[in-house]
């Protein structure tokens, strides 16, 4: 990464256990997600100078906020950081253009109020500076606090669960305008966000917190299909985790044995024969066998079982199998509700499968 962009190394021990070391480029949007008390709206608060950890570094664009090892640490209102918190934190009293031209105390007091106007426009507010907080809506408000953070023309952007106080519809129009407007950014912008399919939407990588440690960084797509650790894969509540052992590696593959059967995946030469293993097995890397029509393709890793649960969602169908796991864990995968129709599903019924290989990813274990 360029010294344009954000570095960020922080450890703590206490009053909240920290080890996170992060980056982010100009223009990049890097989504931090993980479960409450994981250490997000810390990291962001240790960004901003509102949070103090032990040892650590923070540079952005390069110059130095933070850096304990020389005792440098810049107090927050010198550090060029656009802060949007979870309930906006605007000011009751003044309309939604003093809201904005409060952040503007760098500038020349002349240019305050064209500034502030045109920052309002750009996210859509238009004709509504004189009114106050409470004469907004949520989703307004939370426009005006977007507004106000770029007053500060930051070097970065920080959004602490933005959009978690509206509603669904506004939720999604507002993500929808926050893509619009980082086009136009070229700063780093880190979003903390407990929603995972926001981040996966909204960002290029995403970092995985839990208990103050970074477990994973990786663009959205990667992290899903090909997480770091088991641990990793239950934190983001991914479906169809099971353990085996490595058999072998030949003719470019590699086998591993689960429960009774032997499965192959592509090729994971670092692990020897023997290595105990987590494996996954990713979404649309479940292969229903059609009754009556088979294919090529179902003589890869083929897995018989039996349904233990059919629940409808909206247009498709998840099914549960009973797959004769030595865990007892089952196997789930969803398919549109009219194959599961055509194809006679019921609870009870015997049903085959295949688990592709390009989707079957495998950990070492622990």
């Amino acid at each position: 990464m360029t010294n344009a962009g954000l570095s960020v190394h922080l450890k703590a021990a206490t009053p909240i256990a920290l080890d996170i070391t992060l980056d982010c480029a100009p223009g990049e949007l890097l989504a931090i997600i993980g479960p409450s008390g994981a250490g997000k709206s810390t990291t962001l608060r240790a960004i901003a100078g509102l949070h103090h950890p032990a040892s650590g570094s923070v540079i952005c664009d390069g110059e130095t906020w933070l850096d304990t090892s020389r005792a440098l640490d810049m107090p927050a209102h010198r550090r060029r950081v656009g802060l949007v918190f979870q309930d906006y934190a605007l000011f009751p009293h003044m309309t939604a253009l003093g809201n904005v031209m409060a952040a503007m105390g760098h500038l020349p007091a002349a240019s305050r109020t064209e500034r502030a106007a045109a920052l309002l426009e750009r996210v859509h507010l238009a004709g509504l500076e004189e009114r106050r907080p409470a004469e907004l809506s949520g989703g307004q408000q939370q426009r005006v606090a977007v507004a106000r953070a770029l007053a500060r023309d930051p070097a970065v952007l920080l959004l602490d669960e933005p959009f978690s106080a509206v509603d669904r519809a506004t939720r999604r129009r507002l993500q929808v305008e926050l893509a619009n407007l980082r086009q136009g950014l070229s700063i780093p912008i880190i979003l903390v966000t407990h929603d995972l399919d926001e981040a996966a939407s909204l960002a290029d990588r995403m970092l995985l917190l839990h208990r103050g440690r970074g477990l994973q960084t990786a663009p959205p797509a990667e992290m899903l299909a090909r997480p770091a650790s088991a641990e990793v894969a239950r934190l983001l509540d991914l479906r169809n985790l099971f353990t085996g052992v490595i058999l072998a590696h030949e003719d470019g593959l590699t086998r591993l044995r689960w429960s009774d059967q032997v499965l192959e995946a592509a090729p994971m030469p670092s692990l020897p024969p023997g290595t105990a293993v987590d494996w996954l097995i990713g979404a649309g890397g479940v292969v229903l066998h059609r009754r009556g029509r088979p294919s090529a393709g179902e003589r890869e890793n083929p897995v018989s079982g039996s349904i233990t649960a059919l629940l409808p969602m909206g247009e498709e169908m998840r099914v549960t199998l009973d797959v004769g796991d030595t865990d007892s864990r089952q196997l789930t995968f969803a398919l549109p509700r009219h194959a599961a129709q055509r194809n006679a599903l019921a609870v009870g019924e015997a049903c085959s499968v295949s688990l592709l290989r390009d989707a079957l990813h495998v950990m070492p274990r622990p």
